[in-house]
């Protein structure tokens, strides 16, 4: 395995988790001002991905290019750098990316779950809360809930969401991911928190998940490592991993 961003605090948590877990072994550690070629020298097989958003899919791009499996966590994975990743993809049908929202095992049930209940329910809203150190908003987490809730919606035939705000000049009323309001809270304390509330006349319905450290992130991480090269192609999100497709 090859960790890229391997000092930063996903890449040095991912580094002490994959030397611990059997079968996998670190043997390229990449950094801001470190070679790609350390990868392909040392004969990594799978990088992890976790650096920053301005470079992640250039990385992406030279994995692929190189014949090497990438799981990718960094943030900020929209549709059109998916979309570019397939088109990576195209001269390597062999290579299997996979990108990951969000390793934990609870986060992504609780996208799962939030997608369930989407189309009984006549509001939603997410509301993401991170640590202020993270410099992508809204986070990916959230904007995979937010996709996945209004094509769960999409496919029932539910209604927009209802809303009269017609004045919001300091944007209160959050960011809209396919039609869906995010607000994101950027707060000491927090690690990765995420909350998904549903309404109905007279009800409130919340989904919530929280992680209070890096750790709890690790199984995806390792999971995701075993599974990526049995699914050449591009693959979003933990659930075809996990079993949940």
């Amino acid at each position: 395995m090859a960790v890229l961003g391997a000092r930063g605090r996903m890449g040095s948590t991912s580094v002490g988790a994959i030397e611990a877990a059997d079968g996998l072994e670190v043997v390229a550690q990449i950094d801001a001002d470190d070679s790609l070629d350390l990868i392909a020298e040392n004969g990594a097989e799978v990088a992890l991905v976790f650096t920053t958003p301005d470079v992640a899919l250039d990385h992406v791009r030279w994995c692929v290019e190189h014949g090497v499996h990438v799981v990718v966590g960094t943030s900020g994975f929209d549709d059109a750098k998916v979309a570019q990743v397939r088109e990576f993809l195209a001269d390597a049908p062999g290579v299997g990316v996979l990108i990951v929202p969000n390793f934990s095992i609870g986060a992504v049930l609780m996208m799962r779950f939030a997608a369930v209940a989407a189309p009984f329910f006549e509001s939603v809203e997410v509301i993401e809360m991170h640590h202020p150190d993270k410099v992508d908003a809204p986070s990916g987490t959230a904007v995979r809930t937010a996709e996945m809730i209004a094509d769960a919606r999409a496919e029932a035939g539910s209604p927009e969401l209802p809303d009269a705000t017609t004045t919001d000049p300091e944007g209160a009323r959050g960011a809209k991911i396919a039609g869906i309001p995010v607000h994101a809270v950027r707060a000491r304390g927090f690690t990765a928190s995420q909350e998904v509330l549903f309404g109905d006349p007279g009800e409130i319905f919340s989904i919530r998940h929280d992680s209070s450290t890096r750790e709890s992130f690790m199984p995806g991480v390792l999971a995701a490592l075993r599974a990526v090269a049995d699914r050449p192609g591009v693959t979003v999100g933990l659930d075809a991993v996990l079993g949940l497709d």
